[in-house]
């Protein structure tokens, strides 16, 4: 067998489940997946103010899921929001402690990660992530005691963070959960396979060689090669397998597809078993990592990573066979969803977070992601 063709099939093998199948598409981008963000989202603001409008409230969509901070438009605290969780839901989610840093960088801040992790049983290794963050902004694999304490003396001083067991599964999938209150049972709405820009070695070309070789991973190089700095000469070896990032997000370089058509009632019942049990949870998009597709249509085999709120969106919209119609659609479908339930529960008496303090959560936000490490 030729190198090749033996890079070709450890690409196959090493993918969690083929590609091929999922509304696979011959562009490696949609025409507008990487459009900037004002030009995208502009009609989704549009929209937004029209139900702002029609239900007299910027910030409705934030009693969505009212027990979380704003709902989850931003701000939210991943640790409070797994906090939530009962006794069904726990066993699902990815073990993790929670911490806080010190008002000072004075080295303190290692034993309270070391009691953090022996008092919740974990190991090493682990995610080191921000408990308030976005798009995988400060997501570090720690390995040891050395990086951990490196990455908490780059981390801003008397802020919250989360460590979390390392799933080595090899499925990545987001799951857009929704119920009303007045329902019994809820739904999955959307469901995105994640696939992380990984390349096979062939024993002669260097990752950026491997990179520009392949259409998708070019299409995206910019945002691959900077991150990778001189790790992108290196050379790997004949089938070893390179994953080029660890948080996979779209705006890493993830490939996202499409995949509703792998929900099945044995899946949807136990989504909605896990939602159930977390209190007050009426929208939300599920990240999680699983073991197989066919263990994932089974409702077995997975395990949450986190749960987001009200802000999150349905990422299979940036399947590169996605039209730009399908997108909006999509977009507006979810997040109409959120003032209608936001709509339900203000009806029962609560009130919804008022602009100011939604900026000022926002703003807070921002200034914390600018301080966070690098990520992987």
């Amino acid at each position: 067998m030729s190198g090749t063709s033996l890079a070709t099939t450890l690409r196959a093998w090493f993918t969690p489940d083929s590609v091929a199948g999922l509304n696979s598409s011959k562009k490696p981008v949609s025409f507008f997946e990487f459009w900037p963000g004002w030009l995208f989202y502009a009609p989704v603001v549009v929209f937004w103010v029209f139900n702002a409008i029609r239900y007299r409230s910027v910030t409705l969509p934030a009693l969505a899921n009212p027990r979380i901070d704003a709902g989850g438009i931003c701000g939210e605290s991943k640790n409070d929001i797994l906090n939530l969780a009962g006794l069904i839901a726990k066993p699902w989610i990815a073990n993790y402690a929670g911490m806080t840093t010190c008002g000072h960088n004075d080295g303190n801040d290692l034993a309270l990660a070391q009691a953090a992790m022996k008092s919740a049983g974990l190991h090493y290794p682990i995610v080191a992530k921000p408990d308030m963050s976005c798009n995988g902004v400060g997501v570090r694999v720690v390995r040891n005691d050395s990086a951990l304490a490196a990455y908490l003396a780059a981390f801003p001083r008397a802020a919250r963070l989360q460590l979390q067991e390392l799933v080595n599964m090899p499925g990545e999938a987001g799951i857009f959960y929704i119920r009303h209150p007045h329902e019994k049972t809820g739904r999955i709405t959307s469901v995105t396979l994640k696939y992380p820009p990984t390349v096979i070695g062939d024993g002669s070309r260097s990752i950026r060689s491997l990179v520009a070789a392949d259409p998708r991973l070019d299409a995206v190089s910019k945002l691959l090669l900077p991150k990778l700095g001189m790790k992108a000469e290196r050379v790997p070896a004949l089938g070893e397998a390179v994953r080029l990032v660890f948080v996979g997000n779209h705006c890493r370089g993830s490939t996202f597809k499409d995949g509703l058509d792998i929900v099945t009632p044995a899946l949807t019942a136990q989504i909605d078993a896990i939602a159930q049990d977390v209190q007050d949870l009426y929208f939300s998009r599920i990240d999680l990592r699983y073991e197989s597709l066919d263990d994932l249509r089974a409702g077995k085999n997975f395990k949450i990573i986190e749960f987001n709120g009200s802000g999150s969106e349905a990422t299979n919209i940036w399947d590169p066979a996605m039209t730009l119609v399908a997108a909006y659609k999509t977009q507006f479908f979810h997040y109409g969803q959120s003032f209608k339930i936001g709509n339900t529960i203000r009806a029962q008496g609560l009130k919804t977070i008022g602009v100011p303090k939604l900026f000022n959560l926002w703003r807070h936000q921002k200034r914390l992601m600018a301080a966070y490490p690098a990520n992987d």
